[in-house]
């Protein structure tokens, strides 16, 4: 059964010291039976021992008292009042929750609990010489009226807690949790260093100094920062960025900085230092390229200032190629050249800007091809607009984050020319001598599982990726990118913010059509087999070097366990320990050539008892004949005793 919380009770009843020891007797005595924490009588028996002693504390002064019965007219006074309700300071949630955790340990009620902790507040105050609270409230009425309140929350609030202990609620979010102790951190392999993500760059410089930042400024002479754009392309926090650029520049070498300048790189490893180092070549190049691009251009006579910034803006080498392609010698004039050549660039600036001055009208020639009619003059348009959109930056950033919300998917087939040299081969088979016919059809063979394959970019393999490129330039494969035809739509969707004709809106939107389908899915074609094939080459790199990897970590000894030093004076000897299989057991790092050698020592012979280690392998660098000396007096020693250890 439930207990009906007291709170509805206690509307306006005063509790008297008889009522309240009343109600606290029969609450222990209920609460009794299904007391769970029996170990703690002496706690009980202290707080009865407190309230048998406490109550004659104030019992002495209540009796000389009695004649302060005058004291009544007192109770108008209006600043009475807001002194009374200082008391009003307790109320704040910390007892109450002291409460129910006495609740929680004792197996008392709370209504005994709020009891003693007013019994034992009352008795200091009445040590200090100072008047108690329950003779104010005597005294005055409005302060009777909220310690009432008071006291019936507490109890309605106890009760409520024992009725959802009964209930088996979430009252054990009330006790503090212990902290787990963490056990320390054991090497079992080697694990990858990640760097800080934290904003502070420990007072390191976020920019080169400026004769530095001005020399590669003039190198580079591009229109994007190179710092930025390097710590974007490869997540690494910039000041970091400046610190490997600035390395790099003063010929440091990758495994140096990752030594002897941790606290410049902010602890990458190797790898991580490799990549940006590769990206911040990448970069130089496209500068480099950019440059020569530039150059031919301008010898051609066809550089223009918005060639050159556009060619300058490139950030990779697929958009500087976009953009250079049309300009490339041997190639045909493109259509947008071919129409600014007639003058028509004007009529498409004036169509983008100041659409309600256009009249097609005034630029028709009879006579001149390209300029004959109307509709001549609309497809020139037409064609400049389509290559201003297919290259503007921000128009190829909008695309590519289209096909990255989108399923682009690879597809390869088998080629025209394979088909029809395998239909040559089966009519002349059994007539002529095994030959090139014969091998054209084991490479067929070969490339059997890539003759009908579809794969959504962002999950085919590096290898496929190969195979598929193998393939294609054997002649044996077709290879085309899907790209959904919701891309399409949503880029044609873009209109330009101009108050035009609708003759005027037809051409501007026959323009972002034709610029889609002519000029940018070609580029994105190309720039996904580029990013595809540069992972798959990166990956079967990466593969290669985890299969050197296990073959140069197996054990140079078998059947026993061999304990590797790498020898050390400022940073300490680093040790590994090898299984008989090749695997590491343990690395740790013991400074050998310090004062306290004994203490080195002794770690050094715990891990040979614990691992069973009878050999010890010392490598030849820094510190090699003080570490072999010392490994040689441990053996003279027998300090590892009793197994019986050597070093080669």
């Amino acid at each position: 059964m439930m207990r009906r919380p007291r709170a509805t009770r206690a509307k306006a009843v005063k509790y008297t010291d008889s009522d309240l020891s009343q109600v606290v007797s029969s609450d222990d005595e209920d609460n009794e039976e299904w007391k769970p924490l029996e170990p703690k009588p002496k706690d009980a028996a202290a707080g009865q021992k407190k309230r048998s002693a406490k109550p004659k504390e104030p019992k002495a002064p209540k009796q000389p008292k009695a004649p302060k019965v005058p004291k009544a007219p007192k109770v108008p006074k209006a600043p009475k009042v807001p002194k009374d309700a200082k008391p009003r300071a307790p109320r704040k949630p910390a007892p109450k929750v002291q409460a129910a955790k006495v609740l929680q340990d004792s197996g008392a009620p709370g209504l005994a609990g709020t009891k003693r902790k007013r019994k034992d507040d009352k008795a200091g105050e009445d040590k200090g010489g100072k008047q108690t609270e329950e003779e104010m409230a005597a005294e005055s009425g409005p302060s009777t009226k909220m310690k009432e309140e008071r006291v019936s929350f507490i109890v309605s609030d106890a009760h409520q807690l024992d009725r959802w202990a009964g209930e088996g609620s979430s009252l054990a979010g009330l006790k503090p949790k212990k902290e787990e102790v963490e056990d320390d951190f054991t090497f079992d392999m080697p694990c990858v260093k990640k760097q800080k993500t934290t904003g502070a760059c420990m007072r390191q410089p976020t920019a080169l100094p400026s004769s530095q930042a001005q020399a590669l400024r003039n190198e580079l002479d591009m229109s994007w920062d190179l710092i930025e754009l390097l710590s974007t392309l490869t997540c690494v926090e910039r000041w970091v960025c400046v610190n490997i650029i600035g390395l790099l520049r003063e010929e440091n070498t990758v495994p140096f900085m990752v030594r002897y300048r941790k606290e410049m790189i902010n602890h990458m490893d190797a790898d991580a230092v490799r990549d940006v180092q590769l990206v911040y070549e990448e970069l130089r190049t496209l500068s480099k390229k950019t440059q020569s691009v530039v150059q031919t251009l301008k010898k051609d006579g066809v550089l223009t200032p918005e060639l050159e910034q556009n060619l300058r803006s490139c950030r990779s080498a697929d958009e500087l190629d976009h953009v250079y392609t049309p300009y490339k010698k041997g190639s045909k004039l493109t259509k947008a050249r071919r129409a600014k050549a007639l003058g028509l660039e004007v009529a498409a600036s004036a169509l983008m800007e100041k659409p309600h001055t256009l009249d097609l009208n005034a630029w028709v020639k009879s006579g001149t091809e390209g300029l004959s009619s109307v509709k001549e003059v609309a497809t020139g348009v037409e064609h400049i607009l389509a290559d201003m959109i297919a290259k503007d930056p921000e128009t190829l950033t909008h695309v590519k984050t289209l096909c990255e919300n989108s399923f682009v998917t690879m597809q390869s087939s088998v080629s025209k020319s394979a088909l029809k040299e395998k239909g040559q081969q089966k009519s002349v088979q059994g007539h002529g001598k095994p030959g090139a016919h014969q091998n054209k059809s084991k490479d067929l063979d070969k490339f059997q599982l890539y003759t009908d394959f579809t794969c959504n970019v962002q999950r085919i393999q590096p290898h496929q990726t190969l195979a598929i490129n193998r393939g294609e330039s054997l002649k044996i494969l077709t290879v085309k990118m899907n790209i959904p035809d919701r891309v399409k739509s949503d880029f044609t969707k873009w209109r330009p913010k101009t108050f035009a004709r609708e003759e005027l809106h037809v051409i501007i939107r026959n323009a972002v059509e034709d610029s889609f389908k002519r000029l940018i899915l070609p580029f994105l074609t190309r720039s996904y087999r580029t990013k595809l094939t540069s992972a798959a080459e990166k990956e079967s790199i990466a593969m290669f070097v985890r299969n050197l990897r296990q073959r140069l970590l197996m054990c140079p000894v078998r059947g026993c366990v061999i304990m590797g030093v790498d020898p050390g004076f400022r940073h300490g000897c680093k040790l590994a320990v090898l299984s008989p299989n090749g695997q590491i057991l343990h690395t740790d790092v013991v400074y050998l050539h310090n004062p306290n050698q004994q203490r080195e020592a002794d770690k050094l012979r715990h891990l040979m008892m614990k691992y069973g280690c009878t050999r010890v392998v010392i490598g030849n660098g820094t510190a090699c004949r003080e570490t072999e000396s010392f490994f040689a007096d441990l053996i003279s020693r027998r300090y590892c005793h009793p197994l019986d250890v050597s070093y080669w």
